[in-house]
């Protein structure tokens, strides 16, 4: 048999949801399945007026280049949900493997997550920007969409900052329910 007709082995998974007529996927299997599927990791600041916020996240998706648009997803249960929900403008910040400490702090619950004033300022427009996040994108909140038990948010780009070189830095990524650093080895040549 040649090796364009050989049979392809797929291995069957331990364990399958499947999901009928009129039935939902519990938030058990979706999570589970998502496990799988490696983010980039952002932190992602604003400040509505009532002192700054931040979250971690692992749903910030670049959307269009012409307007510069991302979007990502915050959950209705997040303790910045509101804050963010009165914000005009947000930065993102797109971490690094050497700002792991960063996405730690800002997933921790019950903490002061601005405590090190030396670790952030403000932008003269008055967003909070953290100072060791290698790329940053400051935006105006363009559109919110409630979607389950999270909101969907539409950010335009207004500014970005982008250490160079860029090309050299490690991403951070999350990956079953664990932080990585991305080898700078190709997979595919």
């Amino acid at each position: 048999m040649s090796a364009a007709n050989a049979a392809v082995s797929i291995p069957s998974p331990a364990r399958v949801a499947s999901v009928g007529s009129g039935d939902m996927l519990s938030a058990d299997d979706f999570k589970a399945a998502f496990r799988n599927h490696p983010a980039g990791v952002a932190v992602i600041t604003a400040d509505a007026g009532d002192g700054p916020v931040g979250l971690t996240a692992t749903s910030v998706i670049s959307v269009s280049a012409s307007p510069a648009l991302l979007v990502f997803s915050l959950s209705a249960f997040s303790s910045t949900a509101p804050s963010l929900a009165r914000a005009e403008t947000l930065v993102v910040h797109l971490l690094g493997a050497d700002q792991m400490g960063l996405a730690k702090t800002f997933s921790t619950s019950g903490i002061d997550r601005f405590a090190d004033t030396s670790s952030w300022s403000r932008l003269v427009t008055g967003e909070p920007v953290l100072h060791d996040a290698p790329t940053w994108l400051r935006g105006r909140i363009v559109d919110r969409m409630q979607a389950g038990d999270s909101t969907v948010v539409a950010v335009q780009v207004l500014q970005a900052s982008v250490a160079e070189p860029a090309s050299e830095a490690s991403p951070l990524v999350y990956h079953n329910r664990a932080w990585h650093r991305l080898s700078g080895l190709s997979a595919i040549s």
